[in-house]
């Protein structure tokens, strides 16, 4: 049996975020009340999944998430917000779990939890059976994410990386895919440069198309007709957490919605700076409407 077409399969990551707000990031042996806390998923493949979802498009989420309540929760967020969660792997590994710490400006500092098993099989999912107009990985099911790359790349759909950081999955997968768009971690890690257009440059010829997010300097990016910068939004952050995972989950509906590069940037950065006006990431993904008012 073939399922309807989706606009984004996301592959990745999906966790627990606790989340605390807190004066500032505890130091050694300090012992720190935090002045707010909740808990929502998270993970980049799973909040891009959310993030599509709620700028109207339609997503698939694969994975891997365990038998026990923060699995459960996780399924159940998932169908609140109309992301098919139909295909993935569930196992006796608990599901991965973060602890967020945010600062009153923004920052943030995360301890995540996740047991080397908590991985879903290279063939938990085909393409073939559950078409997509467009993949998007995280980098953290490597060998699932590899074998749905190479199927992709024979049926003529577009990849997309979110390129967090450097790891074994990303190094992976980095120079495999159509879009490649990293953070400003990972293209510094990368490259040994810490000025953007220096560090894109080094990155030339891993992919078709690069995009390095810069933070409150906007988004580097790189096609066929050279370098490019669009600038961030103007914002106050109140909580960064998910505005990474935002940004991709746009980019990659905007792939599967045919828009320009040069819209979809504009309209991903659009998405990725909402998400940092509310705390925490699930929580603060925004609606279209919203998108729309800002990026017009």
């Amino acid at each position: 049996m073939e399922y309807p077409t989706i606009d984004v399969l996301c592959v990745g990551y999906a966790c627990v975020d606790i989340n605390f707000n807190a004066s500032h990031h505890p130091t050694a042996d300090e012992k720190l009340r935090a002045t707010n806390m909740h808990t929502c998923g998270g993970g980049p493949a799973a909040n891009a999944a959310v993030t599509i979802a709620r700028l109207g498009g339609s997503a698939r989420f694969s994975g891997y998430l365990g038998n026990d309540a923060f699995g459960d929760a996780h399924l159940r967020e998932f169908a609140d917000d109309g992301v098919l969660a139909d295909v993935l792997h569930r196992g006796d590994a608990p599901t991965p779990v973060a602890a967020v710490t945010i600062k009153p400006n923004g920052d943030r500092s995360i301890i995540d939890y996740r047991s080397p098993s908590a991985l879903a099989p290279e063939d938990t999912i085909q393409l073939a059976q559950f078409p997509a107009k467009v993949l998007l990985i995280d980098g953290h099911q490597p060998l699932l994410s590899l074998a749905l790359v190479e199927e992709a790349r024979a049926l003529g759909i577009p990849t997309v990386l979110d390129a967090g950081s450097v790891n074994d999955g990303t190094m992976l997968l980095f120079n495999k895919v159509d879009y490649l768009i990293t953070s400003e971690k990972f293209a510094k890690h990368y490259s040994g440069e810490d000025e953007p257009r220096t560090a894109l440059a080094a990155l030339d010829g891993t992919a078709p198309f690069i995009a390095c997010t810069w933070g409150a300097d906007g988004v580097y990016w790189q096609d066929e007709y050279g370098q490019h910068h669009t600038p961030a939004f103007d914002i106050e952050p109140v909580d960064t957490t998910g505005a990474g995972d935002a940004f991709h989950g746009a980019f990659a509906l905007g792939l599967a919605e045919g828009l320009s590069p040069k819209q979809n940037i504009r309209r991903a950065s659009a998405v990725g700076a909402l998400t940092c006006l509310k705390a925490g990431a699930r929580s603060a993904l925004p609606t279209c409407q919203s998108v729309n008012a800002l990026s017009r």
